[in-house]
Order: C-alpha cells, then structure tokens, then sequence
C-alpha cells in the first residue's frame, strides 16, 4: 500500500509518513545498508507515541503529540507529495479527516482470511479509478483518487 496524502499530483512523493511499527521494520532492514535503502533521499515523518528518538534510521523525524494535526502541518508545506507506506492504523486516522488523496494498491492473488483492513469497519470511502494494469506474476496494479 502507498497512500499520497500530498498537495501536488503527479509528482513523485519526498517525505514518507510511517508508525513506529513500520518505521522501526523498515529502519531495521535499511539503515544497516543506507545503498539499499529504497527511501534513502526522503524525509521520514515517524508518528509514535512511545519513541524519544528516531535517530536509527537517517533522516527521519519524530511526530509526536496530535497526529492529524501534523499532518495538515505537513501537507501546507512546500515540496512535493507525502507518502505513507503501511501503517494501517495511521491510515484509518488519516481517512476519518479527509486527509488522504490517492492510493496505490498492489492486489496480490492470494486470500489468508484476516489481518488487518485497509479501511475502518463501518466506514465508506469512495474511489475514483485512475489507473489498473495487471503484472504477469497476476499481481493487479490499482491507483485511485479519493472522491
């Protein structure tokens, strides 16, 4: 899941918004090997309410205090789109304040019958598709706008 939550479509995101959860994964996998790091020269937003320090994984920043309005804080600033990648609670917030404005879905063919959803139970999210293609390994590409 890549969701935009940015100000100027079609440009390619420079800030990556992350939970801790995510955030410390993707630390934990990149930051020994920055060469490999696929976020290397993006900004990180790390929303937590329990780190005191994100200085394990460069250039990241710590988000603390009210999230939503971190946020929109982010979003009026100049540059270009925020992404969040995972962080499906952070995401569930995001949606409840109309913060959201894109997503980008990789639909693999394959079901385990729970974990977590992508939208808030009870929730109604309308979508605008903007672009689908399939990938040979029957992986579905899907990218909508939030109407």
């Amino acid at each position: 899941m890549w969701v935009i939550l940015g100000g100027t479509r079609g440009k390619r995101a420079d800030s990556l918004l992350l939970g801790r959860n995510t955030w410390q994964g993707h630390g934990a996998a990149f930051e020994p090997d920055p060469s490999q790091d696929p976020f290397a020269g993006m900004k990180k937003y790390v929303v937590s309410r329990s780190l005191t320090s994100v200085g394990a994984w460069q250039n990241s920043e710590l988000v603390t205090g009210d999230a939503v309005e971190a946020v929109r804080r982010l979003k009026s600033l100049p540059g270009k789109d925020i992404a969040l990648d995972g962080s499906v609670s952070l995401l569930h917030t995001l949606l409840d304040h109309g913060l959201v404005d894109e997503l980008y879905l990789h639909v693999f063919p394959l079901s385990v019958g729970g974990g977590k959803r992508l939208f808030p139970v009870g929730k109604t999210v309308n979508l605008r598709l903007l672009e689908a293609h399939s990938l040979p390994n029957g992986v579905v590409f899907v990218h909508y706008a939030l109407t």
